[in-house]
Parts: structure tokens; C-alpha cells; sequence
């Protein structure tokens, strides 16, 4: 989902693509494509598929500061669940909140039709080089 990277298979999955990024600020848009093949028994979205999006929300805004040869794991991921989510088109959005050179808290948000379904909170791990 990142420019100039590999698109990851977990964001083709997930209809992963981004809106835009501004590794300065620590921010990041993106919007996912949930496919009825994410639904529970309900018709809803289910949540590991929401946890999933989220996860690669927060892991992305880290990623994109890693320098060529770094990376990012995630340690901790916080959920909540909002609302339910329907097949179609999700919004999300990211930041990093705070940490220093190496381990970043970073806060997401996965939206669909104005309407916030998920929110997550994330610890991440930078590996590898970084710039500055």
C-alpha cells in the first residue's frame, strides 16, 4: 500500500489502498474494499476482518518512516467495536500519537458511510534501518 514498497498481499486482500500519507505529520488515509466474503453469520463484517484493516492501518503510518531495509511489527493492538460494517467500501485513517526512534503508539479509525465502526489503538516496533 505504500509507495515505492511491495504491495503487501494482506492489503490486496483487504482492497487496501491509500488516499494519502504525510510521514511528517505521522498520518495516513486509506479506504479497504470489505468483500462478502468477510461476513459472519449475521451479514456483518467480521471482526478479525476489521481488527485485520486496522492493524494494517497503524503498521502502515510506522512503515512509511522506516528507512529502505526497515519494517515494523506490531506489539500490542487495542479494539473496539463500534458499529457493525456492511460489505463495501470502509474508510480508515491513522496516526502516530507518540514514542521515539524505535517503538511508536499510533491510533486508527475504520469508518463506512460517515459512521465510525472500529477504533484501534497499537504499540509498533521499528525494525531495521530508519531515516534521520
Amino acid at each position: 500500500m505504500l509507495p515505492g514498497r511491495p504491495e503487501p498481499p494482506i492489503a490486496t486482500l483487504l482492497g487496501g489502498r491509500l488516499l494519502a500519507l504525510d510521514t511528517t505529520a505521522g498520518t495516513l488515509a486509506a479506504e479497504y474494499e470489505a468483500t462478502d466474503a468477510f461476513l459472519n453469520p449475521a451479514g456483518t463484517v467480521q471482526g478479525g476482518m476489521l481488527a485485520a484493516m486496522l492493524d494494517d492501518l497503524c503498521a502502515a503510518v510506522v512503515d512509511a518512516r522506516a528507512g529502505e531495509g526497515g519494517g515494523v511489527v506490531t506489539l500490542t493492538l487495542n479494539l473496539s467495536f463500534l458499529a457493525p460494517a456492511r460489505p463495501g467500501r470502509l474508510q480508515g485513517r491513522s496516526s502516530i500519537v507518540g514514542g521515539g526512534r524505535s517503538i511508536c503508539y499510533v491510533e486508527a479509525v475504520l469508518a463506512q458511510a460517515g459512521t465510525e465502526v472500529a477504533r484501534a489503538t497499537a504499540c509498533c516496533r521499528v525494525i531495521g534501518a530508519r531515516k534521520g
